[in-house]
């Protein structure tokens, strides 16, 4: 059950009538630094620090669920918020051991994370963003049981809410097994999804959201360890807005850039 305190927030989301990702072209996934978008892209995603690209559907990305890297000495002056061990640690995200997991675990708490978030999703809204993309829904998957889905979707369940008072689409980021709560409860419009080729995931977010409302990034990496190609998944069941980047998403201009698309 989602916490009875969001009930305004849910009934908020329930008016909302989105505008919805294009219906045509393609996207590109640019979180380690903007540079022009490719011929062919009409959907960019960005860093909320970045500024969205003028003309086309942009996307901003919020870390929503754990600190972003370097932001620690900030959450550490709301220490309760930060998800703690035993030891009275913060709890970090194993494979990005820069990023902590923020504590959704009372209403309390998820009140005054979302009031927290409120100014980076305000400045994604003033500088021309069209969605938001909330990262780390999964997070309570990494908290050694001391958070649940349920926390994390009644924090999301807040953020969309803030989004669509502000006119913009909310995006779900990846927790396939979240999906249907994501669209039915929480009101996510679209799904944006890491590697959902590589783990024969796709049809768990297609099937929800519809194709044209997902957007997939493979990685190399990811696609290795799966034992498939790129080729193979773009042949599979992957959404029509598939593309291939590598790891840390740099810049067209830096050493190591790759783009591919089906």
């Amino acid at each position: 059950m989602l916490s009875v305190g969001l009930a305004a927030s849910l009934a908020a989301c329930a008016s909302w009538s989105p505008d919805g990702l294009p219906e045509e072209g393609g996207f590109d996934y640019q979180l380690g630094g903007a540079y022009p978008p490719p011929s062919g892209v009409d959907i960019v995603v960005r860093d909320s620090s970045a500024d969205p690209e003028p003309g086309l559907y942009s996307i901003c990305y919020v870390n929503g669920f754990q600190t972003q890297p370097g932001d620690l000495d900030f959450w550490q002056e709301l220490p309760d918020l930060l998800l703690r061990n035993e030891a009275g640690e913060p709890v970090a995200d194993p494979g990005w051991p820069d990023e902590f997991l923020l504590d959704t675990s009372t209403e309390d708490r998820r009140e005054r994370i979302a009031e927290v978030l409120t100014d980076t999703i305000d400045h994604c809204a003033e500088t021309g963003f069209d969605a938001v993309e909330f990262d780390n829904l999964d997070s309570y998957l990494r908290s050694n049981e001391a958070l649940n889905s349920d926390d994390n979707l009644a924090l999301a369940l807040d953020l969309v809410a803030l989004v669509h008072e502000r006119g913009m689409d909310a995006a779900q980021k990846n927790t396939v097994e979240e999906s249907e709560r994501g669209r039915e409860e929480v009101g996510f419009d679209f799904a944006i999804t890491e590697s959902c080729g590589a783990w024969s995931e796709c049809d768990g977010y297609t099937r929800v959201y519809g194709e044209e409302n997902v957007l997939d990034i493979e990685y190399p990496e990811d696609l290795e360890e799966a034992g498939v190609s790129f080729a193979e998944v773009c042949d599979s069941d992957a959404p029509t807005r598939t593309i291939l980047r590598d790891l840390d998403l740099v810049p067209e201009s830096e050493s190591g850039h790759l783009l591919e698309t089906c």
